[in-house]
């Protein structure tokens, strides 16, 4: 399948399979426990249709959004993603240069494999937004903080879901480690991906960038993913450590991870810009609500006190528009642009993102909004599909 032939998401994660070894693409793909968090975050957007209004002037879709105190060319951006040297050589270097292409912001994680300096040094046009996490090492978090300011980054963000790393079996199943280590388990899986293994041998540089003149968390070896979690995290973490967080940035500012009404309006007290409802695509606590299931509520409930961004489950331009019309200001993915930078590099991530562009324009002039200010929440009413019983593959 070449990248021409990739017409949905659907598409770049099927040649996403065909090119990864089992590992790296089981790492994207799955969740924890049974996995049914993760399905729900996508059949949610199934229990909602579109109400199109009619001869209405949409000679012209405007889809620009004001985001974290960014001018967005779109409404959805560049979730941040861990490690994305596993899955392209290129790293985190062609997603944020294929997000300052399209004028999308681009979230670098923690533990990317790519230094936040170099990230901002490689798109210095595109809007940037760091996650962090508070470590056990408090001065670390503070640093992160004053390079991001050095940097020039816009926007922080505080992931709060994670005081462990939930139970992802797959990880296991198929032994995921960075650097990756080939076993009897899954070396049938690395010799026969080739354009993987032959960068491999030509750039084998895996570190955590961000923290490794601080946590050397590879030590010289192989690492798995809940060990550096579990060991250098801090599980301690309150509202009084975040509202001190925010206090140290001074700028737009981020929650993500959260589900609940009352946490919603504990982020209002403390000061946070904006709010990323997500569950950690389905990793972290199965049984968790999807985020479109939460949005209603919590819009509700904060008024225009915060920015709400739907995290997780997105595949389709649609999705964006059903999100959008419930309240959400945004829009952010993850998985659709790694299936991406796994199948193609930066090209890849670009087939993903304007694919999502193209879907969105075309859905809005369908629908009848020549603008994102048009969509309301009577363009969606929801619906009961049967049981277990999605309407599109995802």
């Amino acid at each position: 399948m070449s990248l021409d032939s990739c017409y949905s998401i659907a598409d770049l994660r099927k040649r996403a399979k065909r090119r990864l070894p089992s590992p790296m693409f089981h790492y994207i793909d799955g969740g924890a426990d049974d996995e049914w968090t993760l399905r729900r975050n996508s059949m949610a957007f199934d229990e909602y249709q579109l109400v199109p209004r009619c001869l209405v002037d949409v000679s012209s879709i405007h889809m620009s959004r004001r985001v974290l105190g960014c001018d967005l060319q779109l409404p959805f951006f560049l979730a941040p993603t861990g490690m994305n040297r596993l899955f392209h050589h290129d790293k985190e270097l062609a997603a944020v240069r294929a997000a300052e292409k399209f004028g999308a912001l681009y979230s670098l994680s923690t533990l990317a494999t790519t230094s936040l300096e170099d990230v901002a040094t490689a798109a210095p046009a595109c809007n940037r937004m760091f996650q962090i996490y508070i470590h056990k090492d408090r001065e670390l978090t503070r640093e992160f903080v004053q390079r991001c300011k050095s940097a020039g980054y816009n926007a922080l963000c505080l992931t709060v879901d994670t005081p462990v790393l939930g139970n992802r079996e797959r990880e296991k199943l198929y032994g995921l480690s960075m650097p990756p280590r080939v076993n009897r388990h899954n070396i049938f899986s690395y010799a026969t991906s080739f354009h993987y293994m032959w960068n491999l041998l030509r750039q084998p540089d895996f570190r955590l960038a961000n923290v490794v003149h601080r946590v050397d968390a590879l030590n010289g070896g192989h690492m798995a993913l809940f060990e550096y979690v579990n060991k250098q995290f801090d599980r301690s973490v309150t509202w009084a450590d975040v509202a001190w967080l925010i206090e140290e940035w001074d700028g737009p500012f981020a929650i993500k991870g959260l589900s609940s009404v009352a946490d919603a309006k504990r982020a209002v007290e403390v000061g946070a810009s904006a709010v990323m409802l997500s569950n950690h695509g389905g990793r972290q606590l199965d049984f968790s609500p999807a985020p479109l299931d939460t949005l209603p509520a919590i819009r509700d409930a904060v008024g225009d006190a915060l920015e709400l961004i739907v995290d997780g489950g997105i595949r389709r331009g649609t999705d964006i528009l059903k999100a959008l019309a419930l309240g959400a200001d945004a829009c952010s993915l993850g998985r659709p642009y790694l299936y991406g930078l796994a199948a193609a590099g930066q090209a890849g991530v670009e087939k993903a993102l304007s694919l999502l562009r193209d879907e969105l324009e075309r859905d809005m002039s369908i629908l009848g909004c020549p603008s994102l200010e048009a969509l309301e929440r009577e363009h969606v009413c929801r619906i009961v599909p049967p049981a277990n019983q999605s309407i599109h593959a995802r």
